[in-house]
Formats: C-alpha cells, structure tokens, sequence
C-alpha cells in the first residue's frame, strides 16, 4: 500500500523529539512507548505488524511480530490516527539523546533502508518493517550492528534515532572505514562488512579496537557519532571514564581523603 503522507518539525537538539501533524484519516505507527503527547482527536491502537499489508493472514502477522521479537523490539506496534475533523497531532521522544533522522523512502535507492536493530522510531503508515541478516559471519560477530538488523520499505516518511551526532555520506564507487558499532544506517546498494583495523601493534595498542566496519559501493551511509552502547561502556563504573575527574587536578586522588 501507499504510505500515508504526513507533515512533521523536529523539536530540540541534544534531546530531540519529532511533532507528526496528521490530517483526519492518516495514521503513523511508532514503536511502543514512543509517544510523548498527542492533541484530542488522536486516537491509538496497539497491533501485531505494521499494517502495510491490508489483507494480512493472521499466521503473517505473527511471523511478523516474531522477527521483531528477534530484533529486539517489542511484539506490538502502536498505530495513532487522528480520527478528528482537522489537523492534529502527535509528538515521539526519543528514547536517549542523539538525533532524529527524517528520511524520506520515495528518495531512496529502491525503497529500501537498512537500519540497526533499535534504530525505528516511527513512520507513516504504509512503510514496511521487516527482519535483514547481515550475510556476512565477520560483520555480525564483530561489527557491533550484529547479525540481525531492519529493513524499511516503503514511499513515505520514516524517522530514525541515532546516538550522539549523525553525519550522512554519499559513496560513488568508494569504500569508507568505519568505528564499530557507528554505523545507523545504509542504503541496500551498498555492502556491509568488517576488516581487521590494521597490524597486531595496532589492533592491540591502538585504542580504535580490533575491527572497524567497511562499506563499499555507490549509495548513502549515516554514522552516528555515540551509540548507546558506547555511551553506557563510558558511563559504567569500570568503563575507561571511571577514574576521570572532570575539572580536579587531584583527579582521583581526592576521593582517597573524601572515604576517611
């Protein structure tokens, strides 16, 4: 089916959310919990699936829950509509801070995106998720993205999260290196893979890990600057910002007078 089209702002900047203006009859289906507020008229519904396939059997909609059980999300979707006489609204908060990405499908080589695993953030109506395997063993095990990601598909508007800042490249034929774990998103045309970093004295002392990821090809790529996982390894107490103490020229060793 054709995606709904819907109008939308993004609100914010370390801390974004995105305001979906719908007119009557037009639906936007988001990730459980999404939802920051919506206008009277809204009305929402949680189903199994996206509802890009009208006549669905119910065996497919299980099928479809179930890979995204597998993903990692969770086995409903919700569906708000505005079911008013004028325009309303609904807003979705991101889950940590970072960007929303609006990305426009119709735009988009064939249709299709490829998006990591807790990537998905809502869309219109109309837009197809469905569970993508990373071909490659090495990608999966090392890549940080992991084995299992998301396709979107559709031509309508589908909003992305992302952690920390998003930077967009286009390749032509080129291969780009890439931090694990950083990459958000890609367009099917491209290839996904993960090569060593460099020799042993550098994979080992180097600081930048043992892998980076490798895209090659002709099409677009987003690269997000702080995956959450990334954020929690800096923010845990045995992560490599443990002992830092910002602003203190004693550093840690104030805290050996502050325990006494």
């Amino acid at each position: 089916m054709n995606s709904h089209e819907i109008d939308y702002k993004i609100i914010g900047n370390d801390i974004q959310i995105v305001e979906i203006e719908l007119d009557p009859h037009e639906t936007v289906i988001a990730e459980a919990g999404a939802m920051l507020f919506m206008e009277e008229g809204i009305e929402f519904e949680t189903k199994m699936g996206d509802g890009s396939e009208a006549n669905q059997s119910i065996m497919g909609k299980i099928f479809q829950a179930g890979t995204r059980v597998i993903t990692g999300e969770s086995l409903f979707m919700t569906h708000f509509t505005n079911r008013g006489y004028g325009k309303r609204k609904v807003a979705f908060a991101a889950p940590y801070p970072g960007t929303i990405m609006p990305i426009d499908l119709s735009k988009i080589y064939g249709n299709e995106l490829i998006v990591q695993k807790d990537g998905f953030l809502c869309a219109a109506l109309g837009t197809s998720m469905k569970i993508h395997f990373n071909q490659r063993f090495g990608s999966g095990l090392f890549g940080g993205e992991g084995f299992i990601l998301q396709k979107l598909k559709g031509d309508g508007m589908a909003f992305v999260h992302a952690g920390g800042v998003v930077v967009e490249r286009y390749l032509n034929n080129e291969t780009l290196r890439i931090d694990t774990g950083c990459v958000v998103a890609f367009e099917p045309s491209l290839s996904f893979d993960i090569q060593r970093s460099g020799g042993l004295k550098s994979m080992i002392f180097g600081g930048e890990g043992m892998f980076l990821a490798t895209i090659r090809g002709t099409g677009k790529v987003w690269i997000q600057s702080m995956p959450i996982s990334k954020l929690i390894t800096r923010l845990s107490s045995g992560g490599p910002n443990a002992n830092k103490e910002g602003g203190s020229v004693i550093g840690g060793l104030g805290q050996l007078f502050e325990n006494r």
